[in-house]
């Protein structure tokens, strides 16, 4: 039988995507560019296999913010603030499994840049979110940075996080994101990394989990 895409090479497996028969060509060359592939699927899954992180050196810097520096001591020191974010964009993507991994870029993107001019300025002007997609992520992201300094409030009387602490961490998410993702159209690699950090909703703020869990990129 013939490709169900192609209609002219012979199938030879099958794709969860279309729900039919393709070729290994087809599903080489769509494969998350026009398929919105499932996780789950083998040939996904054996593609990532032989997949690398992108290096930095490779990507477009000036969309990285270049000139922030990001050491290990600092992420020693906001090892926590960096997997709450983690979490907070995990939990946004379990909520709506269409999100991939262009839509937690460009909601990272935004958000350093509006942290950056709160940081810089203390002016708190915000760069506006019209996805309603990107909306509820960057909800979920300023929620969690709010519980962070309540926790902190609660617990030695005041609130250490600054504004600069939540801009690099941003930056650092942003870019292990970019790093991550494979860099089709519809990739959602950082996404099921995000949900392999996090396979149960839990707390990453009241109850880390032993051992770094931060991957440089």
């Amino acid at each position: 039988m013939a490709c169900a895409i192609c209609n002219n090479r012979k199938e030879k497996r099958f794709c969860p995507a279309v729900h039919g028969r393709i070729c290994p060509q087809c599903c080489g060359e769509q494969r998350e560019v026009t398929l919105d592939c499932p996780s789950e699927c083998v040939y996904l899954q054996q593609a990532r296999e032989h997949e690398r992180p992108r290096p930095i050196e490779e990507l477009d810097k000036s969309a990285l913010f270049p000139k922030v520096e990001i050491g290990q001591q600092f992420l020693y020191e906001q090892e926590h603030l960096i997997l709450g974010l983690s979490y907070a964009l995990a939990k946004s993507v379990q909520a709506d499994r269409g999100i991939r991994d262009a839509d937690l870029i460009a909601v990272l993107s935004t958000m350093a840049r509006n942290y950056e001019t709160l940081a810089g300025s203390g002016l708190h002007y915000e760069v506006p979110v019209t996805n309603l997609a990107h909306q509820a992520v960057a909800s979920e992201v300023q929620k969690m940075v709010k519980e962070y300094r309540e926790a902190e409030q609660k617990h030695v009387g005041y609130s250490r996080l600054r504004d600069s602490d939540v801009f690099q961490a941003l930056v650092f998410l942003l870019r292990m994101a970019t790093t991550r993702t494979s860099g089709r159209p519809k990739s959602r690699a950082f996404v099921d990394f995000l949900f392999r950090q996090f396979p149960e909703p839990q707390s990453a703020i009241a109850a880390p989990q032993e051992g770094s869990r931060i991957i440089v990129p």
